[in-house]
């Protein structure tokens, strides 16, 4: 049996049919914010002093010209995503370009005015000949900061190293070698050339959540060239960071790896996870420096994703006077026996009739202080590049979608 509805049930229908569209539309945005899925830049989200045109010049990023137009500049995407017939590719911006802000359509957008290539004059007596000379675009971060963690391995299983080449001998039984010494290595071929690179396994990367061991850094000492091929080879040492010795391993020096092929975006799944290691054994850093993440391509990190940088502070690490990671004092100095500023006791650090101790105990808001972005991914961890920060960046500070 079929049931019709009446004129009162189908207005109840489309009641409910609008209500049903509204909350399906409402859901389609959650969505859309939780997957990370950009949406159109509007002129709110434009920085106060955008220009109406910018002229792209050498040691400009893309990141640092997406500072100029956006608040937040791993956003970059939504200003060019409708504009794609004149971007179709923003990492191939180059300097002189023009980039023009158009704010009257509904939705912002940059155009991009190519600019023509610039005449290289070389200056020969008694001749000038004159050549074109092709800009190269501008790399999405400073390449010279990330160039060297590119092309090396940085983060190794524990076992990983065994089946390198190996340091087996020095010359004359040296313990410590450098630049312009000699050893003998075991495990070279002539097929994979004669420029090696030579690595150290360092300290476990722990989870300081999950304790649970990461992998292992790896530390570059040096460059080595092949002096003549055997076993062992001998080779040269033609670069030294630290200083090198029998044990050490030895890989085929990487071709070059590409740093503009890839754009700031927000990562495509939730992610929440800690600094776990500073490059350079520091205690503390800043912007444009090396940090190792406790969470990597299989948490949904990908070469370009940015993450917010947050304090813990009801972290004990951040409450207690003795943690390792705070070295300094809080209480000032005084005469023992003349409290200042109504402070009494011995260094004059307590105040007259404090009362804080009976204040409740509250669970302070995570701070947000700085972004990250991610340019190499492991399995399980990652290495990003600070961007900014209005404070210092420390170890297990905790990192999640901006």
């Amino acid at each position: 049996m079929m049931f019709e509805p009446g004129a009162g049930a189908w207005a109840m229908l489309a009641r409910r049919g609008k209500s049903m569209r509204t909350l399906l539309i409402i859901s389609l945005l959650l969505w859309c914010s939780a997957a990370g899925i950009a949406v159109a830049a509007t002129s709110g989200d434009l920085a106060a002093d955008a220009p109406e045109r910018y002229i792209v010049v050498p040691g400009d990023t893309l990141w640092s010209i997406a500072g100029r137009f956006l608040k937040d500049p791993w956003r970059w995407p939504e200003l060019w995503k409708n504009n794609e017939d004149q971007i179709k590719n923003p990492h191939r911006i180059r300097p002189g370009d023009v980039l023009v802000l158009d704010r009257s359509a509904q939705e912002m957008r940059l155009k991009l005015l190519k600019s023509q290539p610039v005449l290289e004059t070389v200056r020969l007596s008694p001749q000038i000949i004159a050549t074109e000379h092709e800009p190269q675009p501008v790399p999405t971060i400073p390449a010279a900061v990330i160039a060297p963690f590119l092309s090396q391995p940085l983060v190794v299983a524990q076992n990983e190293l065994d089946s390198a080449a190996r340091i087996v001998a020095t010359q004359e039984d040296r313990v410590a070698l450098g630049a312009g010494d000699i050893a003998y290595v075991k495990g070279i071929t002539k097929e994979k050339g004669d420029s090696w690179r030579i690595f150290r396994r360092g300290d476990p990367l722990l989870d300081p959540d999950t304790k649970e061991t990461l992998g292992y850094e790896v530390i570059y000492l040096g460059d080595a060239h092949v002096v003549k091929f055997g076993d062992p080879s001998t080779v040269e040492i033609v670069k030294s960071t630290l200083e090198i010795s029998a044990g050490d391993s030895l890989l085929p020096t990487a071709r070059d790896v590409v740093v503009n092929n890839y754009l700031p975006h927000a990562p495509g799944a939730k992610v929440a996870g800690r600094i776990i290691d500073i490059y350079g054994d520091l205690g503390e850093t800043g912007p444009n420096s090396i940090v190792v993440l406790n969470k990597g391509s299989r948490d949904g990190l990908d070469a370009g994703s940015v993450l917010a940088i947050y304090r813990d502070l009801n972290s004990p690490t951040y409450q207690t006077r003795d943690s390792p990671n705070i070295k300094y004092h809080n209480e000032p100095m005084g005469d023992r026996n003349s409290p200042i500023y109504g402070r009494v006791g011995p260094a004059g650090g307590e105040f007259k009739d404090d009362k804080s101790k009976n204040l409740p105990k509250v669970r302070l808001p995570d701070e947000r202080y700085g972004l990250l972005m991610v340019f190499r991914t492991f399995d399980r961890a990652s290495y990003a590049l600070v961007m900014n920060s209005s404070r210092q960046v420390t170890v297990f500070d905790t990192v999640t979608n901006p």
